[in-house]
């Protein structure tokens, strides 16, 4: 098979599987040569023809791997033609799609209709966030694959300070074996002493400043975290905080409270009584229009037109205004 399609809503699965692609390279050297990363709404057609089609290096095949097709191909027609692109994929080439999709819209999403279609030229592969209930025991296994252990316990208190956040657990399960040196299991307390309690809250004054309009406090905090924090991670915590609060803004906004956000969001109760109190201060609209444009920050930064840090400081004097 030539295309593989990767799709679900746990992004740090998914990247996890794209390492595995980059990994089948029996020499490195020549890995950087024959792999291209592309943005599906910055990438012209032209240019991901090109690399589809364009002949290994010393290799027997290309990786080509395209994130976030519906963002491009969002039409009937659009969709049509690429998937007739996608039908003419050579055999030197591997094709990975990534596509963020919820467990709900599995069935009717166009591009699993067509893998369906398709059965004999492309492979799929779901990576779904496991439920608030699972993830002690999801904990657990990663610690392992990490190679480290940990107490059932601990795993049970991390699993109440990252909700269902498995890209932040992993963080912080890497920090919490260096912690540990990996001589032994991790416990409790030093799940107390490591991990994120200290970097959410500061995310979560981070973005009631921002929502007060109080960028100097924003920026204050934002420097604080970035002494501790790997940009890229923080990164990862502001998306998602506000992707929470776009989600916890359309349940308030259907009469629901913060226990409705705690179980429909599968976070933690702190977690969900924060949230919905700085989604309350926020109109949805206002939210829709925040989240769109960190995707476009997103996407920025991944073609190399700006950096994270400098991104992150213009999204604080964007915001305070």
């Amino acid at each position: 098979m030539n295309i593989f399609i990767l799709y679900g809503n746990d992004e740090f699965a998914i990247t996890r599987r794209l390492k595995d692609f980059e990994s089948d390279f029996s020499d490195p050297t020549t890995a950087g040569m024959n792999t291209a990363h592309f943005e599906a709404r910055t990438t012209a057609e032209e240019e991901l023809n090109n690399a589809v089609n364009s002949m290994p290096f010393l290799a027997p095949k290309r990786l080509v791997i395209l994130s976030n097709p519906s963002a491009k191909y969002n039409n009937p027609a659009t969709r049509k033609k690429f998937g007739e692109f996608l039908s003419n994929t050579p055999p030197t080439a591997k094709l990975v799609l990534c596509e963020t999709i919820e467990p709900k819209e599995v069935e009717k999403h166009w591009l699993i209709k067509w893998a369906a279609k398709n059965s004999s030229i492309v492979k799929t592969q779901a990576f779904m966030q496991p439920k608030q209930r699972d993830m002690p025991g999801w904990i657990v296994n990663e610690v392992k694959n990490q190679e480290g252990k940990i107490d059932p316990a601990a795993a049970a208190k991390l699993a109440e300070m990252v909700g269902v956040d498995t890209r932040q657990a992993g963080m912080e399960i890497a920090k919490l074996l260096a912690y540990v040196n990996w001589s032994r299991p991790v416990q409790g307390s030093d799940v107390e002493a490591v991990c994120i309690v200290t970097s959410q809250q500061s995310v979560f004054e981070f973005v009631d400043a921002l929502s007060q309009g109080n960028g100097k406090t924003a920026q204050r905090l934002l420097h604080r975290l970035l002494e501790n924090e790997d940009s890229f991670a923080l990164w990862g915590m502001v998306v998602r905080q506000f992707r929470l609060l776009v989600q916890a803004r359309e349940i308030l906004d259907g009469r629901g409270n913060k226990d409705d956000v705690a179980r429909a969001l599968g976070v933690h109760p702190f977690v969900a009584e924060k949230t919905s109190g700085q989604a309350s201060r926020f109109s949805m609209e206002a939210l829709e229009s925040i989240y769109h444009h960190l995707l476009s920050i997103d996407e920025r930064v991944k073609t190399s037109q700006i950096t994270l840090d400098l991104a992150l400081d213009t999204l604080i004097m964007e915001l305070a205004k």
